[in-house]
């Protein structure tokens, strides 16, 4: 009898078969998910209303949260490092999303897409911008 695949080995197996993204990326995008489950949650709390039971994050949410983790996780170097992990626009999450999908590791809903993750945002501006000094007065 063999022993189960764990998590991390799943997602190595998921990386080897597309070799476009590391398997840091997998492991990112699956944490800002919880991110923004653990953020959804919180202001469900705060404002008194209960999450649904699903939990399903609609992607233009999790495409907010995956911009606002990668900045809270890496700050100015953001953009740098999601690019080491072969990740350069938001098409790469929604192909993180589904890889993880197929590999049985995330549900979806037969109405989410990967169109859904088409021009999210734009990288430099969404990483670079966020951390652009101000101009220094002059006079």
């Amino acid at each position: 009898m063999t022993a189960p695949i764990n998590f991390h080995e799943r997602i190595e197996q998921l990386a080897s078969r597309d070799c476009r993204y590391h398997p840091e990326a997998y492991h990112f995008v699956f944490s800002a998910l919880d991110y923004v489950l653990d953020t959804q949650e919180h202001e469900s709390e705060q404002g008194g209303r209960r999450l649904p039971d699903d939990r399903h994050v609609a992607a233009a949410d999790l495409l907010d949260g995956l911009r606002d983790f990668a900045l809270e996780q890496y700050g100015p170097l953001a953009r740098l490092v999601l690019e080491q992990w072969g990740l350069y626009r938001t098409e790469d999450f929604g192909e993180i999303v589904f890889g993880l999908v197929q590999g049985r590791l995330l549900n979806k809903q037969d109405t989410d897409r990967k169109s859904d993750f088409r021009n999210g945002f734009n990288f430099r501006e969404a990483f670079d911008r966020a951390y652009q000094l101000a101009p220094k007065p002059t006079g």
